[in-house]
């Protein structure tokens, strides 16, 4: 006679206490690199950027790529220099704390001119087919850096003066110059100046969601208008999202 084997069924062990808070912490504490140091969300705020960005696209932003090679991180992460053309996501140079997102227009030594709303890089006129235009009557905007700028930012023409050279501007170096594709209402580089390589944040992925949305709602700050929009968000969610520009990548 053969005995049959039983299936013994081993229990599992149960977790303690300090094992789930362990696990739970580094979950933490991966979701908080990742957010820090990986990718970041940012929600676009104004219409400089359309039609390549609208006000209200949610887009995810590549924080690692752009990072300067100093320091641990910079070391064994990818890296690249930014590149004309590339969008960006920095802190405005002149308002702190204020995020803006602009297409690089002009890197280090790169001389910059625009002529009747032409951009000439380094004596080149550009062929830019994501531009948006609506007509201006600006003569600066269209033929910078001649004219005045607005009495924004007034120290910018001061600084400009000393970085002209036989009708360009000379982009100097860490500093970038950038332009909105809305080009008609823009304030970029033009108004207040370059962009320092320190302020850069990243470069935008890809549209994780957008949704119709005020182009002025980022200037409403007060706690009532905030929770009427996340009311109208709730109740409006399918009908107002546009779901053609989910997962669109930002060129």
């Amino acid at each position: 006679m053969f005995e049959k084997n039983k299936d013994k069924k081993t229990e599992k062990k149960k977790e303690s206490f300090s094992e789930s808070i362990s696990g739970i912490a580094a979950v933490f504490v991966c979701g908080l690199f990742i957010i820090t140091f990986i990718v970041q969300a940012f929600e676009i705020p104004s219409g400089s950027m359309e039609n390549t960005l609208l006000v209200g696209d949610h887009v995810f932003v590549d924080r690692i790529t752009p990072m300067p090679k100093g320091g641990l991180l910079g070391a064994i992460m990818p890296y690249r220099q930014i590149k004309r053309g590339d969008i960006i996501v920095f802190l405005h140079p002149r308002d702190p704390g204020m995020f803006v997102v602009k297409r690089v227009m002009g890197i280090p030594g790169d001389r910059i001119h625009l002529q009747d709303g032409v951009v000439y890089r380094n004596g080149q006129p550009l062929n830019e087919p994501y531009i948006f235009r609506e007509g201006t009557d600006s003569e600066y905007r269209e033929n910078f850096p001649k004219g005045t700028p607005s009495d924004e930012y007034p120290d910018w023409p001061i600084e400009m003066s000393q970085h002209l050279q036989n009708g360009d501007l000379v982009v100097p170096p860490n500093s970038y110059f950038g332009m909105g594709d809305h080009r008609d209402v823009s304030l970029d580089s033009r108004y207040w100046g370059f962009i320092p390589r320190d302020n850069i944040v990243g470069r935008p992925l890809f549209i994780y969601w957008s949704f119709v949305t005020p182009s002025n709602q980022y200037e409403r700050r007060d706690m009532p208008d905030r929770v009427r929009f996340v009311v109208h968000t709730i109740v409006h969610f399918f009908d107002q999202t546009r779901w053609g520009r989910m997962f669109h990548v930002v060129r």
